[in-house]
């Protein structure tokens, strides 16, 4: 084993990142602020920071024995191991860190059946899973926004309840989960859905700093602690043993922290103004605000600690479009704190009788100067969404960026047959999560009940005399589960200059701004090859981040002729690739165009190309005479045609123009 092994880099010794430090030590100090979600690009120590927090916790007294990590002061009456009576022998052990890897089954999760002992002994016996294991600990999802969505449903259940409820195979077992959850996340791979945001309690945005000192500084500190961890750590023993002193004590402290009225009432018209839904926005920034005081060392919350927990707690809850990333107006926030604050203040510098809330006298004049500068940290999204400015003029006759009609609830397209790819919301498939249809012989993930019906019949020429039931390794059957996983959904756009002379690119934009929804949705991976001049260009390489589909469709220009063949070829070439890169996962190609060909070869050839792959194709073409070009290319393809018009769900919808008159 490696040195590299035997001691983590420590906390304190992270350069920067203040905004992920404050927020993951708050939920050390309450861990029913709900957790943290971890945003931001690859290598930027997210990882690093949330293994080297464990060690800063307090150590734990359990139960000797209970696999449950039963408190021995409070034991769970519903411990599986338990009941633990009074002055049952405990031991001392650290907080544990728990992983739980993408891959992950629901069974390693949650626990299931021992099926061993079932199948041997004739009991039936609880095995835990990760979540009994992370009980008083932290639980670390690494990449979450890849881990299927039934277990983040699962995992957030038992984070935002407190326990975990296990009802399967027989088996009814209920117990305590109580962790501090952390995950982290590429927003390039795709994001979560809003209502999965929404149960982190917390979430941060990082980035590696521009700074060319401060990156000299870490990658200073990376390269001593691979050349020698325990020394590395050594040095800043003292800063941990600090950090870990100052949460034992906020933790001690917090329950004793006042939530004044005034602070309460800041909180609630923070959250009412920035328009989040429901009222877990509320709880969870009233119990980090009482987290900062305790950990400030304060008995009572103040506005600075309602500033920075909801600059903490909203951006991800903020309603907002799915394409939108994450963000707070922090000018809007300071508004909204001046406009709430306490009008009768206990301590004013003696201003007199005062103007009240209007004027900027008195305290609330006194704070705005003080609070403007606060460290914007890791997080600052708000420019995020103003980056789209106006669109800008093409050379070469291109023409302007148009923009795209309101996005609707489009048609179903799926592939035809039964898939086994990821686990999605689109195409039929053989799913480990589906509903189940049968059984075959097999290990992964035991079907009880047609494993016992295998293994009847031979019982007696196995010999059995005792109540086991002797199974042999060809009696095992898994299941067979029928579900639905994600596809490639691959979109080829005419950008070409008719499609923009027709004025039709708005209701186009419109048709694939609606698709992608569909997409993000159905938890697809989704391309963008837009075809236009003399070649065609890949302007979205195959990814999980639909919005980042959405934000190409906005800048796309468009002019020129129309190399329809040339984008055909470029389809043909991404699939090609993305198949041997992931061969479970199936295509949906998705042509959006007129027909008309009018530079490079007969687009017959390339279609060709394309034969077997599903297809749609979305008929683009107006105009009182239709020449059918579209359609003919279909056919070529095997694909389904749909006019533009008809591609809503309902038919016409009212957000879809009618082209034909537009043109």
């Amino acid at each position: 084993m490696s040195r590299a092994r035997t001691a983590r880099y420590p906390f304190s010794a992270v350069v920067g990142m203040d905004d992920l430090k404050l927020a993951l030590l708050v939920n050390a100090v309450s861990p029913g602020v709900g957790g943290v979600l971890v945003r931001g690009e690859k290598g930027t120590a997210k990882s690093t920071i949330v293994r080297a927090l464990a060690d800063l916790l307090p150590g734990l007294r359990v139960v000797d024995g209970c696999r449950f990590s039963c408190d021995p002061r409070d034991p769970d009456p519903a411990c599986p191991d338990g009941p633990h009576p009074a002055g049952e022998q405990a031991a001392d052990r650290p907080a544990r860190l728990v992983e739980l890897p993408v891959g992950a089954s629901e069974d390693r999760l949650t626990g299931s059946l021992d099926i061993e002992r079932a199948l041997t002994e004739g009991v039936k016996a609880f095995e835990p899973g990760l979540l009994a294991a992370a009980h008083r600990g932290v639980l670390y999802v690494d990449e979450v926004n890849l881990l299927h969505d039934h277990l983040v449903d699962l995992l957030l259940d038992a984070a935002a309840m407190g326990e975990s409820h296990v009802e399967r195979e027989g088996v009814s077992v209920r117990h305590a989960a109580r962790f501090l959850l952390v995950g982290t996340m590429n927003p390039e791979e795709g994001e979560l859905r809003p209502q999965l945001l929404d149960r982190f309690g917390l979430t941060v945005e990082v980035a590696a700093t521009r700074d060319p000192a401060e990156r000299a500084e870490v990658v200073r500190r990376r390269l001593r602690f691979e050349a020698d961890p325990e020394g590395f750590a050594a040095g800043f023993a003292a800063a941990e043993a600090g950090l870990a002193a100052r949460i034992a004590a906020a933790q001690a402290r917090l329950p004793g922290v006042e939530l004044t009225d005034a602070a309460l009432r800041q909180i609630t018209a923070v959250c009412a103004a920035f328009e989040v839904d429901g009222l877990r926005a509320d709880l969870v920034t009233a119990r980090a605000a009482i987290a900062l005081a305790a950990w400030d060392g304060r008995d009572s919350v103040n506005e600075d600690d309602v500033r920075t927990a909801a600059r903490l707690a909203l951006p991800h809850r903020r309603r907002r479009d799915p394409f939108d990333a994450p963000g707070l107006d922090r000018d809007k926030l300071d508004q909204i704190l001046d406009e709430h604050s306490d009008p009768e203040p206990p301590q004013p510098d003696g201003d007199g009788p005062g103007e009240g809330p209007d004027g900027p006298d008195g305290p609330g004049g006194g704070d705005g100067p003080q609070d403007a500068p606060e460290p914007s940290g890791n997080g600052s999204a708000p420019s995020d969404e103003q980056q789209n400015s106006g669109p800008e003029k093409q050379g070469g006759g291109d023409q302007e960026p148009a923009p795209a009609d309101a996005a609707y609830k489009p048609r179903l397209f799926t592939v035809p047959g039964m898939g086994a790819g990821a686990p999605g919301r689109r195409s039929k498939a053989r799913s480990p999560h589906g509903r189940v249809s049968g059984d075959r012989p097999g290990s992964h993930g035991v079907h009880l009940s047609a494993t016992l019906r295998a293994a009847a019949p031979h019982q007696r020429a196995r010999g059995r005399t005792g109540p086991g039931l002797l199974v042999a390794p060809e009696d095992l059957r898994e299941p067979v589960r029928d579900g639905r996983e994600g596809n490639l959904v691959l979109f080829v756009v005419d950008a070409s200059g008719s499609m923009a002379a027709r004025k039709r690119m708005r209701a186009v934009k419109g048709a694939v701004l609606s698709l992608l929804l569909d997409a993000y949705q159905r938890r697809d991976k989704v391309g963008l090859i837009t075809f236009r001049g003399r070649d065609a260009d890949l302007a979205l390489p195959p990814t999980s981040s639909v919005e980042a589909g959405a934000r190409r469709l906005e800048r796309l220009p468009t002019g020129g002729r129309t190399p329809l063949s040339a984008g055909l070829l470029r389809a043909a070439e991404v699939l090609r690739v993305e198949r041997l890169r992931d061969p479970a996962r199936r295509p949906l190609l998705v042509l959006v165009t007129d027909g008309r060909a009018t530079h490079g070869p007969d687009p017959a050839a390339a279609a060709g190309l394309l034969s077997g792959v599903a297809s749609v194709v979305v008929d683009c073409e107006s105009g009182p005479v239709r020449l059918g070009l579209a359609a003919a290319l279909g056919t070529r393809l095997g694909a389904q045609v749909v006019r533009l018009e008809e591609l809503a769900a309902d038919g016409l919808a009212g957000v879809v123009r009618d082209v034909r008159k537009v043109a």
